[in-house]
């Protein structure tokens, strides 16, 4: 690389925890804007099959947007996973035969099968605690130290998150959730709601998110119970915990997860949006992004007392924070009681002026460019 013009390798090879087609959110924002300029490879975690030989599948969803799915034989014990995933990665790159690689880590467990090459650019975008949640990997703690000192640029995905990890490199950037503010901008100027949600009637109160180990359970139970004339509508998959153990009742309206297009049309039916996470293990770093992307859509929010948000958001009065039922339904009604928002929107809206997925991905370039630079430079000198 010319340390006069340094440039990005053209090819990234991105290792995901998520796979594409779940929840829209960092990975998929990010990821889709890279592939306008470099060859953009997606390494899902592998899917299971019973009596498989174990596979690569190759699913290409744009000109320069890959999606790889491995496939692996139900039963395999770790090491043979390891070895089996080292023999497909090896098989991609040798049938790629493409050099100058980014390699982009979500998923510390990948360098379980992927140290043994040696990228142009390491790239970890740390955007959630992850050994916090349930069920996660032993090594993970591990491997993510390693991750931490191989890397050559990290990222986080929230402020908490940077300040316990901002020691462990010195190469390391905050970069908090942002917004695709014209899409949830359309829900502020739609007339129609979804027929699902469209037939039911009253104040409505909604949340869009994964439903999982960090949804506080009790909380939408005992607000249920409360106001049994307020309708609860949740929209997304639920995730490691059992719909068994979820409240039910007349009032809350379970429509699992929606296309990403659709959701401003469901957000413009709701009076209030809620961010009702337990605090726990699981959620001390969250960084959630739909609290901009609520406010993007021009809705008074309710958020439990999660770190990220009370700061910058319930500092600056554009979320109100709630530790409890009776908490959350003052504020519900506080926010219900307002005729004129005008000033309030006006203050969102400068606060999200510069808060885009465009803004964040033209930084991190930036920032990746200047890494570049200065490795370059080092090894010249």
């Amino acid at each position: 690389m010319n340390i006069q013009n340094p440039r990005l390798p053209k090819n990234l090879l991105c290792f995901s925890h998520l796979r594409w087609d779940f929840v829209f959110q960092r990975p998929q924002h990010l990821m889709s804007r890279f592939a306008r300029d470099l060859n953009v490879y997606i390494m899902e975690e592998p899917i299971f099959v019973a009596k498989t030989t174990a596979h690569l599948a190759i699913d290409k969803r744009d000109e320069q947007l890959t999606i790889l799915t491995p496939h692996l034989s139900a039963g395999m014990d770790p090491d043979q996973e390891k070895i089996t995933m080292k023999k497909l990665l090896n098989e991609f790159m040798e049938e790629t035969d493409l050099v100058d690689w980014i390699f982009w880590y979500y998923t510390p467990m990948a360098l379980q099968f992927s140290d043994h090459y040696s990228a142009a650019l390491t790239v970890f975008d740390c955007m959630d605690e992850l050994s916090a949640f349930d069920f996660a990997p032993k090594e993970l703690v591990l491997m993510e130290k390693t991750l931490l000192k191989t890397a050559d640029v990290v990222f986080t995905g929230g402020h908490s998150l940077h300040e316990v990890k901002k020691e462990q490199h010195n190469n390391i950037h905050v970069f908090p959730s942002s917004i695709d503010k014209a899409h949830f901008n359309k829900a502020r100027r739609t007339g129609q709601e979804p027929d699902d949600q469209a037939n039911i009637k009253g104040i409505k109160l909604g949340f869009i998110g994964v439903i999982d180990e960090r949804f506080d359970v009790e909380l939408i139970k005992e607000i249920a119970l409360k106001r049994p004339e307020w309708q609860i509508i949740l929209l997304g998959p639920v995730v490691k915990v059992s719909m068994d153990s979820l409240p039910t009742g007349p009032n809350l309206h379970y429509f699992g997860q929606r296309n990403y297009q659709d959701l401003p049309a469901y957000l413009s039916g709701w009076d209030i949006a809620l961010i009702p996470f337990a605090i726990n293990n699981s959620t001390r770093f969250i960084s959630p992004t739909k609290t901009p992307e609520y406010l993007a859509a021009g809705l008074r929010v309710v958020s439990t007392p999660i770190r990220d948000v009370i700061k910058p958001y319930g500092i600056d009065k554009l979320v109100d924070i709630a530790s409890n039922a009776d908490e959350f339904i003052v504020a519900i009604e506080r926010a219900l009681s307002v005729n004129d928002t005008t000033s309030w929107l006006n203050k969102v809206d400068l606060f999200l002026e510069d808060k885009s997925w465009e803004n964040t991905y033209e930084e991190m370039k930036k920032k990746m460019l200047w890494t570049l630079f200065e490795t370059d430079k080092l090894l010249a000198s």
